[in-house]
């Protein structure tokens, strides 16, 4: 089995500049040891993270200009962790999760390839319990509600690494699980907006989906 093909690319945000280097497409697959397979990723879902995807990008502008102050920032399924490298470049206390396996390596590569120091990493399971994450002010993350069954994993999973003040945002695609989104993050206290965003030129294709904003007071 050959290693996976690899691409480089340049996002520009302004006058700022991420570099990554990503799988060259979604057909790479490498699993030697059969990692992934045990943790239940399969061929096919494989190499979803390791490629740029049009809501990750349209966080990333949502998040370029937005306050972080001393926020302690968390990115939920990360995948190739623009946001993450975005907001390192910005000097946020930013630390990211995935369930994959590889995340972490990308991550770290990516982080070096723009000259910046090592990104916070913890790989975990919106099932288990048993991360040492702790608490944040702001929860983001992108195109992460793929199945009914996430949805209320994912609202779990925030609420138990929220902050009893605090913001989320995620971009979804249109999947038509927002709002289903929403009603489970209100039990824990979570107001709701989805908005369309303002503007997606920087976008090849017309972005239909929403930004996802949560906010929880003290």
């Amino acid at each position: 089995m050959t290693n996976p093909r690899l691409c480089y690319q340049t996002i520009e945000f302004g006058e700022m500049d991420i570099h990554l280097c990503t799988l060259r497409n979604k057909q790479e697959f490498h699993d030697p040891t059969g990692i992934a397979e045990k943790l239940g990723i399969s061929s096919a879902t494989w190499p979803l993270f390791g490629v740029v995807w049009p809501s990750s990008i349209v966080l990333a502008h949502f998040i370029l200009d937005y306050k972080t102050d001393s926020k302690r920032i968390l990115e939920v399924g990360c995948g190739i962790a623009l946001s993450s490298l975005l907001l390192n470049k910005q000097c946020a206390d930013i630390t990211a999760t995935d369930y994959h396996p590889e995340v972490n390596k990308f991550l770290q590569r990516n982080a070096r390839l723009n000259e910046d120091k090592p990104i916070s990493f913890e790989r975990v399971d919106w099932a288990s319990n048993g991360d040492s994450l702790g608490r944040f002010d702001l929860i983001i993350g992108s195109d992460l509600l793929y199945e009914d069954s996430h949805i209320q994993l994912l609202a779990n999973f925030i609420n138990a690494h929220a902050k009893s003040k605090c913001e989320v945002i995620i971009v979804d695609p249109g999947r038509g699980r927002k709002n289903k989104l929403s009603k489970s993050l209100e039990v824990f206290g979570f107001t709701s907006t989805h908005q369309k965003p303002l503007n997606t030129n920087y976008l090849k294709e017309e972005f239909k989906g929403y930004i996802l904003s949560f906010e929880r007071f003290d």
